[in-house]
């Protein structure tokens, strides 16, 4: 028995705009939501090996004589920028997706990310072109950010809209693991450079390395897209003559709020979780803890691999038990595993290892959130409405995150803990708010 208690009630999307039936995944599914998957995370390696290089990027970017502190916010500051950017690029990208198709922008997303990652690799240094330097490093963040904006809300809709409706947990869930394999990627790129090169061959040339290859990355991701098709669920739209009538955006503001205030509450949720305990504890093993660089993205390899392993599993039993118990549970377990890991390290350095797996496995609880998402839109306008919600809550909160942090650490050194326990706390209220499918009817 399936339950589908994953949404408030007055934000469910209508009986039918999701394929229904009792039938299993095909063949056809499945090779949908690996290429889909592997093409995410294509694309997602791009826009987040920036992170892997903060501390090198933030000495070779700005002047030498610039505390630790000040250059590590600028340097998370220009990181913060491609979330900024993230709502224009999604909201351009999900109204044309709504009306000319969703596989379209699903291919064009990956060109805009693969050109401005090759030219970050060719980027000049602070020490030859001055302010120049980081001006043109901002620059080429908001175009990935743009791109990206598009990227994920676009592929939840896509595979979303490829399977029955009883697997959309799965199928989210198992996308959602392929994008945090692009953050794998990344850590593990990070990790071989920081192994193969000496520190100053990693300041000298090394750096650029991963940026040029995530350029081919991206071409290889875009080559593989040709073989997707454009989703059942619009095709029929199309046919049926059942497109937005208007500006989809438009219709959401008006139609949809209580669905766009769901989403973004969770989307806050998944922000906090992904951009601290993934993307921002390997620098802040470094200079809190006094870990090495290889140690650190070493762990943070493990966690990001759990981290898949959880998404996908969190879509399962999202598919089985309802998303409602799945996010409540799993939010609560983030907050236990967040504050074991932040605390023990203090005191039990050796357990890294095993404190970050079991870390990024609670992480996974993430994986839910798409699946609810994608729920609580209609057909005609869920890519914008969907987009919007998600890439002005990641622009917000995710944008935000590592600067309040990095500010909250000069008082605070547990900040990183605290503020992913509170986001947890708003998650298991925001779950408990919700209501069964069911009850609309």
């Amino acid at each position: 028995m399936h339950r589908n208690d994953s949404l408030d009630a007055t934000t469910a999307a209508p009986a039918g705009d999701l394929q229904g039936g009792p039938r299993a995944l095909s063949r056809q599914d499945y090779k949908t939501l690996s290429l889909a998957a592997l093409g995410g995370a294509l694309e997602f390696y791009d826009f987040i090996i920036f992170v892997f290089i903060a501390t090198t990027i933030g000495a070779l970017f700005f002047p030498p004589d610039m505390p630790d502190w000040l250059r590590l916010f600028q340097t998370f500051g220009i990181f913060a920028a491609g979330y900024v950017v993230r709502p224009l690029g999604g909201m351009v990208m999900a109204h044309f997706g709504d009306l000319l198709g969703r596989k379209k922008m699903f291919n064009l997303s990956i060109l805009l990310m693969a050109v401005p990652t090759l030219l970050i690799g060719l980027l000049p240094t602070y020490a030859s072109a001055g302010l120049a330097a980081p001006l043109l490093l901002l620059l080429l963040r908001v175009l990935q950010g743009a791109a990206v904006g598009g990227e994920v809300p676009g592929a939840w809709v896509f595979v979303a809209e490829h399977v029955p409706a009883r697997h959309i947990g799965y199928a989210c869930g198992t996308l959602t693991a392929g994008l945090t394999l692009g953050i794998l990627l990344g850590s593990l790129m990070a990790t071989a450079i920081n192994s193969v090169f000496t520190p100053e061959q990693v300041a000298g040339f090394g750096w650029r390395i991963p940026f040029l290859l995530g350029g081919m990355f991206g071409l290889g991701a875009m080559y593989l897209r040709r073989w997707l098709h454009e989703t059942p669920v619009f095709t029929e739209l199309q046919q049926r003559k059942a497109l937005a009538a208007e500006l989809p955006l438009k219709a959401v503001l008006r139609e949809h709020r209580r669905a766009v205030a769901l989403s973004m509450l969770l989307t806050w949720m998944l922000s906090a979780a992904i951009v601290v305990v993934i993307l921002m504890t390997p620098a802040l093993l470094q200079k809190i803890y006094g870990y090495d660089a290889r140690s650190a993205l070493a762990a943070n390899t493990l966690a990001t691999l759990c981290l898949a392993v959880g998404c996908v599993t969190a879509g399962v039993l999202a598919d089985r038990l309802g998303a409602r118990r799945v996010l409540f549970g799993g939010a609560l377990l983030l907050a236990l595993c967040t504050y074991a890991f932040y605390t023990t390290l203090q005191t039990q350095r050796e357990l890294l290892l095993p404190l970050y797996a079991v870390l990024g496995f609670s992480v996974g609880v993430v994986g839910v959130v798409p699946s609810v998402m994608v729920r609580a839109f209609p057909a005609p306008v869920r890519f914008s409405g969907l987009s919007f919600s998600y890439n002005l809550a990641y622009a917000i909160f995710g944008g935000l995150t590592p600067i309040m942090v990095t500010l909250m650490l000069k008082h605070q050194p547990l900040a990183p803990a605290w503020y992913v326990i509170a986001l947890c706390g708003l998650g298991m209220v925001t779950a408990l708010c919700m209501r069964g499918r069911r009850a609309a009817a």
